[in-house]
């Protein structure tokens, strides 16, 4: 039972794939990808029970197989050969022979009946629609980094997905800073919510490209569907309530100013090295026409850097995370951007005036 197949043309769909895989776990067979091979080609999935993702390429037609062998191994064979060299993979009992010139590997396999594969959900669809895979990427980009790692409120472990009407919001916070965005749909829905996990939103931005060709959303009562190009993605959803993000966004702060991405960002990351490890504080101290940066540590170092900006606002001085504002200055792409106050107690809002539904809130701290 034999498949042919390009070693290039396998080695992107195996490590997109195999990216989900753990390395170790109490099922062996999960340490596995499933390869479907049918007349028209062959299909790669891999599973975690909380995601999977399904990949299908043409290859040369054969017959139909079906088993499951080591993500890992299969992979770093895989990357191990000459660019272009073909593969001959064949599979009898429980083995798998992959040939490519003189190299041979015989690799052990598991019944593909044994696989636990994600079944779809049962039950109604609340949701089905449809936007391009560069808005969807965009979106999530713009505001993946404001998720939890690893709280204790697990669903702040995630990103919210808001339609409501024509508008789809994704919003992250990790309960000291916050990020939203949002897009037009081209219709118009009911308001649903929905939690997508951390490994899915990381996952969803490595697969999706920048091209306008369409992902389509499916929503059930605890499972999300994507459907692009080739690709097959189902997740669990979070189950939680996610606060309500529209009491952190704050309007009408008065005191703001512009500046240049990359020279705050730069300004930033230099101040940064005397901050504190653990704490990690930085001084916006903002006078009439300067900021100054200020950061010191618990040897008594002290950084400051010095910007001329259009400021005309109540002088202010406010301590915030430096790593919280790095992170945002590093994922947008506006060479713009406003950092916006109310006063030395409040929050800061950075805005970009070329997307007017971007908005990042980070909270103060004491210094």
């Amino acid at each position: 039972m034999k498949i042919k197949i390009n070693r290039d043309a396998l080695l992107k769909p195996l490590s997109s794939v195999s990216s989900i895989v753990e390395r170790r776990h109490t099922l062996p067979i999960l340490t596995n990808l499933l390869l479907e091979a049918k007349q028209d080609g062959v299909t790669l999935t891999a599973t975690d029970l909380e995601m999977q993702i399904s990949l299908s390429l043409q290859t040369e037609p054969g017959v139909e197989v079906a088993t499951t062998v080591s993500a890992r191994k299969m992979l770093e064979i895989c990357r191990s050969l000459p660019e272009q060299a073909d593969i001959t993979i064949d599979i009898s009992d429980n083995r798998m022979l992959i040939k490519a010139g003189k190299s041979r590997f015989n690799l052990q396999t598991l019944p593909a009946e044994d696989y636990p594969l994600m079944a779809k959900a049962t039950g109604e669809t609340s949701l089905v629609l449809a936007i391009t895979q560069q808005k969807l990427k965009k979106l999530l980009g713009q505001v993946e980094y404001a998720m939890a790692q690893q709280d204790i409120r697990y669903y702040l472990n995630g990103l919210l997905l808001e339609v409501n009407g024509n508008r789809l919001s994704v919003v992250g916070t990790d309960g000291h800073r916050l990020s939203f965005t949002s897009t037009n749909l081209e219709q118009t829905y009911e308001k649903q919510e929905l939690i997508l996990p951390r490994k899915t939103v990381l996952e969803l931005i490595k697969l999706l490209s920048d091209s306008d060709e369409t992902v389509s959303i499916e929503v059930s009562s605890n499972q999300i569907n994507f459907s692009f190009s080739n690709i097959r993605l189902i997740s669990k959803v979070i189950d939680g309530k996610f606060p309500d993000y529209t009491r952190v966004i704050p309007v009408g702060y008065q005191n703001s100013f512009s500046v240049d991405r990359q020279t705050i960002l730069l300004a930033m990351q230099r101040a940064s090295i005397l901050s504190n490890e653990k704490f990690r504080g930085i001084r916006m101290v903002l006078g009439s026409s300067s900021l100054r940066l200020i950061s010191s540590n618990s040897e008594q170092e002290e950084a400051e850097e010095e910007l001329e900006i259009s400021y005309d606002g109540e002088p202010l001085d406010i301590g915030f995370n430096v790593t919280y504002m790095i992170d945002v200055l590093t994922n947008v792409d506006s060479e713009t951007v406003t950092f916006s106050f109310a006063d030395a107690n409040s929050s800061c809002l950075v805005t970009i005036p070329s997307d007017v539904t971007y908005k990042y809130v980070v909270m103060p701290m004491r210094i």
